[in-house]
């Protein structure tokens, strides 16, 4: 289960995979609740991604820091990108089943705090690589789990309502911001220095653990080395999701991509 994916434009047509026809403003039927009979089926069993900002809402609900979450509930696999590790969760005995660590016997425990793609599905979303000027990155797919009973509900949603009943707005715009880098990330970076070397090992300590992050900007005193208001400094040392849009930029510039960051 994914939340988003990348495409990318080939001779100006959007390349989507096969049998996917992105749902624009067509309804859909679908309501989740804890009557439908297949209710936390979907948390059992699941191969579920973890981006970057579902790292820092999910350790602020468990009240731990990041690198704590990460070496407790998550694990790092090979997945589309080939110069950079996915961080899945880790699943956990429930039932006599491997499940989400945080389902409970009344469902998710971190309901408020869900990754992505717990909150986008039925959906799921594309980003697009290379939007035209002025053209919305991203696009909605209904997918259709054949255990899964909410698509028989009477309840309809468009994407638009979708995503704001779902609370989407700001993991669509962190994930936006993500796959910029990441798609940074799959063009090769560290070149001769490998996978697991001292700049991958950096962008890791950026993206996912946030808490790691704070404390290296702190003790080389980082922000001082851009031209940054004292309004943005200020949202950076106490939000976790303004210091990683900052760590997004400084690893494009970096690495010498585009980078919204200006050098004193």
């Amino acid at each position: 289960m994914s939340a988003f994916f990348l495409v990318t434009d080939m001779a100006n047509k959007k390349e989507f995979p096969e049998g996917m026809i992105p749902l624009h403003d067509q309804s859909f039927r679908f309501l989740c609740h804890p009557k439908v009979p297949c209710f936390t089926v979907c948390c059992r069993n699941v191969n579920l991604d973890l981006y970057p900002y579902d790292i820092i809402r999910l350790k602020q609900n468990r009240g731990i820091d990041s690198e704590q979450f990460v070496r407790t509930y998550t694990e790092l696999k090979h997945g589309g990108n080939p110069y950079f590790p996915t961080v899945k969760l880790k699943l956990m005995p429930f039932e006599e089943e491997m499940a989400c660590p945080f389902l409970k016997e009344n469902g998710c425990s971190v309901y408020a705090d869900r990754p992505s793609a717990c909150r986008t599905y039925p959906l799921e979303r594309a980003v697009d690589r290379a939007p035209e000027h002025r053209q919305s990155k991203g696009f909605y797919f209904l997918t259709n789990h054949s255990y899964c009973q909410g698509h028989q509900e009477d309840h309809y949603f468009t994407v638009k309502k979708w995503i704001r009943n779902q609370r989407l707005d700001d993991y669509n715009l962190m994930n936006d911001l993500w796959a910029e880098v990441d798609t940074m990330f799959a063009g090769n970076p560290w070149k001769g220095e490998g996978s697991g070397g001292t700049n991958q090992q950096l962008a890791f300590l950026v993206c996912y653990n946030i808490d790691g992050f704070r404390k290296f900007v702190e003790e080389r005193r980082l922000l001082d080395h851009f031209s940054i208001s004292r309004d943005e400094k200020r949202r950076i040392n106490r939000d976790d999701s303004e210091l990683l849009k900052f760590g997004f930029e400084w690893l494009k510039s970096l690495f010498g991509a585009k980078s919204s960051l200006i050098h004193r």
